[in-house]
């Protein structure tokens, strides 16, 4: 704790004094949040908090002149930098040493449907939550292993991340601190199945380790309505999601395709939980990059 709040104060230098005109709202906002904090702690993250803020307002402007395709809003993540954020909630680990698994080849003869979303059709399982544990691979994985298995019994089962956690380090995962998909999947070829979330429940640690003593981090994820996009996003991946569709949608007089991707941030998140990230050549974020399906 005492290593955290010195890194802390190192980010921010010496805290400014709070906005007294945002006091309802700040303490408004730990309540519905819960938020507590010891001493001193409350001060650097009232002034992070605040930061954030100001940076939503300042994209919500530029967002009503036409300048972006989201608006953004305040979270459960508003009290964390960019660093903290970063390294809580990131944790995928891309595996380019790794044997190249067999590529998809799309039929020229097939006709893909204009739209297509998987939740509708029943294949997806209910939005979760990581925790502040980089643990993003697992929950990419289980998501795509809970639609195969639909799709083969007709049983949406809510699968293990927790098992991939725990089990699957000696194919090259890290637990909280990244892993790979294929890596998962191999696991539960390997090992012949892999347990429901009901007989094996998610902790967002390793079990019967003492690993996660400085936390993963993150960057204040906001709750954005729209197509996601930006000439920032690096197409460096560092975050998996479960792709469960895709659409397009009149934006500005335009039609516009995205990405529907389901997030493991909690339904606090985004659109309760999703992304539409903008679908198209430029390949938004690296969304192409990597990408990968289990089979049966």
């Amino acid at each position: 704790m005492a290593v955290l709040l010195w890194l802390l104060l190192a980010l921010l230098g010496c805290t400014t004094a709070p906005d007294p005109a945002l006091e309802e709202t700040w303490e408004g906002w730990k309540i519905l949040h819960a938020k507590e904090y010891p001493g001193e702690a409350e001060a650097i993250r009232r002034e992070v908090w605040e930061k954030n803020l100001q940076r939503i307002q300042q994209h919500n402007q530029e967002e009503s002149q036409g300048h972006h395709t989201f608006r953004l809003a305040m979270n459960h993540y508003g009290d964390l930098t960019d660093e903290e954020f970063n390294q809580l909630l990131n944790g995928f680990t891309p595996a380019w040493q790794e044997e190249p698994a067999p590529l998809f080849q799309a039929s020229v003869a097939l006709k893909t449907p204009v739209e297509v979303d998987w939740r509708a059709k029943g294949y997806v399982t209910p939005v979760k939550n990581q925790g502040h544990c980089g643990s993003c691979w697992a929950f990419s994985a289980t998501g795509a292993l809970e639609g195969l298995v639909f799709n083969r019994t007709g049983k949406l089962v809510v699968l293990s991340e927790q098992n991939l956690i725990d089990c699957s380090r000696k194919l090259g995962n890290n637990g909280c601190h990244g892993g790979y998909m294929t890596r998962a999947f191999q696991y539960v070829r390997d090992n012949g199945g892999l347990n429901s979330e009901h007989v094996y429940p998610y902790v967002a640690t390793v079990r019967d380790e003492e690993e996660i003593k400085a936390g993963p981090w993150l960057t204040p994820a906001l709750l954005f309505p729209g197509i996601f996009s930006s000439m920032f996003c690096s197409q460096q991946v560092n975050h998996g999601m479960l792709a469960v569709g895709y659409g397009t949608s009149q934006e500005h007089g335009h039609n516009v395709s995205y990405w529907i991707l389901k997030n493991s941030w909690s339904e606090l998140w985004g659109e309760q939980g999703y992304i539409r990230l903008l679908k198209g050549a430029d390949n938004q974020c690296g969304v192409a990059n990597q990408a990968s399906f289990p089979v049966l």
